[in-house]
């Protein structure tokens, strides 16, 4: 008698919930390459690669630690195509010897479509399916949802406070480092003229991500983004490395400069271990102890670190709290009703707006963009030209290599978009020009004037911006933290809140019929 382990690929980690108790001489570890999981969305081609390359070194470092492995690889004929068709004729096949499957053995999934399937195997296989909570996060679905029940507003603040405390991070005592729970406001700088970053911990592809490429490129020709200059991490290992090398190199000037952007600049003082941790290659834990360590032996200011450790112990564990807790419901919210489908320009990066030029190009070249680009660029246009939640979540769903549904919609639906009525976030992070042009250089680089208000040379998100207000004014204007935009709106004249919809309207028309535009340098 033998328990069936199945694997996911964001589950690569060796303290994983479902193989601890693991009984190497009894008990199968299933890991497969799905078309289901590959393609319910046209994933990135480099996500792909990534993923599949990290399972199947993962693989390999479980069978020569002594773990029995079936692994399935997506162009094997015999490849079921789904999660539940490989255990399903997994079990069916070793039923057949002296081992026959009493345990199907998992680890909450990070989506609810795979939980819901999930949840139904027992009844259609006949085998008692165990699903353990996922340990390495360090919030509960329980515990969150003790802190959200009765709350009209979850705000993350509140609930990174009460993570500090629980985890004795970053504290003396009763109280936070430095008498302050937040530094936000002194991240916010500008990267200085001839400051450059250090290049990004790259690695060489070794024979099985050689494998891999090549398969994505046989199989998923017709996936969003490029395959060229693949060197993601791939193992715990080289996982590890990029950490050590952010904490030495890069954390000491994260905080200042974690809401720079500069053109031809995408990785900055960023970490990059996104992909990593959210695949399991890395854990959170690990994570948050070699960061506030810098700290305590003086390696790194306060403002970078507990910037740093906030996205970690309190945004991560936040947005996935508060995703189980409001699925499935959530992925249907639509407060502002958007209802403009994406702009074509998404997928090819042809537009005269540059920093949408910039972000698109370099999401689409290494799968990655950092978080204000995803936010202040990408997600500022999507929620002022009211793109539908449903094409902006597929989107970011589909390019970046370290989204899964879990991480991505609370950050779309509720951050980005305002599309939760502000369960999520207090107001929409909406703004004009003039925020992209203070924290980047690509306003230096556009077509379009960023100082012009209105006309055909004025920055589109100068006069989109108010716009979004006008359209919105039901919804938002009681909105207390919008109380100065709108005071400025109404004081304008009736001739100016005119040309702000007609250039917002020939915006709109253009867009719709997807005239052909070209970045102009």
């Amino acid at each position: 008698m033998a328990c069936l382990r199945l694997i996911l690929g964001d589950q690569l980690s060796h303290s994983l919930a479902s193989l601890q108790d693991c009984d190497k001489n009894q008990d199968i570890i299933l890991m497969a390459e799905v078309k289901t999981e590959a393609s319910y969305v046209k994933h990135h081609k480099k996500k792909i690669a990534f993923l599949f390359s990290a399972m199947r070194h993962f693989a390999a470092e479980l069978t020569s630690s002594g773990h029995q492995v079936f692994y399935r690889k997506y162009d094997d004929k015999e490849n079921k195509g789904s999660l539940f068709d490989e255990v399903k004729a997994f079990c069916e096949k070793i039923s057949d010897t002296d081992k026959a499957i009493t345990d199907i053995i998992l680890t909450h999934p990070g989506e609810y479509r795979v939980l819901a399937d999930m949840q139904s195997w027992q009844n259609k296989l006949g085998i008692k399916v165990v699903i353990r909570q996922d340990d390495r996060f360090l919030a509960s679905l329980e515990e969150f949802a003790n802190w959200a029940e009765g709350r009209k507003q979850l705000r993350m603040e509140y609930f990174y406070r009460e993570m500090r405390k629980a985890w004795y991070c970053l504290m003396d005592g009763d109280k936070p480092v430095g008498n302050k729970w937040n530094y936000d406001s002194a991240n916010r700088k500008a990267l200085p003229k001839g400051m450059s970053p250090p290049p990004p911990t790259t690695f060489e592809p070794d024979d099985i991500t050689q494998e891999v490429i090549t398969l994505v490129k046989d199989n998923f020709s017709d996936h969003f983004g490029k395959l060229e200059r693949f060197n993601f991490a791939v193992t715990r290992a080289q996982a590890l490395q990029v950490l050590s090398v952010f904490v030495a190199e890069r954390l000491d000037n994260f905080g200042d400069y974690q809401d720079a952007m500069v053109q031809g600049e995408p990785w900055m003082y960023h970490s990059h271990i996104s992909f990593y941790l959210n695949c399991g290659l890395l854990t959170p834990k690990e994570i948050i102890e070699l960061v506030e360590n810098a700290y305590r032996h003086g390696h790194a200011p306060l403002n970078a670190v507990e910037g740093f450790i906030r996205q970690v112990l309190g945004w991560r564990e936040y947005v996935r709290g508060l995703y189980w807790f409001k699925m499935p419901s959530y992925q249907n919210e639509n407060f502002l009703n958007a209802k403009r489908p994406l702009p074509r320009f998404f997928w090819d990066a042809n537009t005269k707006m540059n920093c949408l030029s910039q972000c698109i190009t370099e999401t689409s070249d290494n799968a990655y963009a950092h978080h204000i680009q995803r936010l202040m660029v990408l997600g500022n246009f999507a929620l002022l030209a009211g793109l539908h939640p449903d094409e902006v979540n597929e989107w970011y769903l589909i390019v970046y290599a370290d989204a899964y549904e879990w991480v991505e919609m609370p950050n779309v639906t509720g951050m980005i978009l305002f599309a939760d009525g502000g369960l999520l976030a207090s107001k929409p992070y909406a703004a004009s020009g003039s925020y992209i042009n203070k924290m980047s250089n690509y306003c230096q680089h556009c077509h379009y004037n960023v100082k012009e208000k209105l006309g055909a040379q004025a920055c589109p998100f100068n006069y989109l911006y108010w716009d979004f207000l006008e359209r919105n004014k039901e919804q938002l204007g009681s909105n207390p933290r919008l109380g100065m935009p709108y005071r400025t709106l109404n004081k304008m004249t009736d001739e100016k809140r005119l040309a702000i919809s007609r250039d917002s309207q020939i915006f709109f028309k253009a867009l719709e019929n997807n005239e052909e535009v070209r970045t102009a340098h």
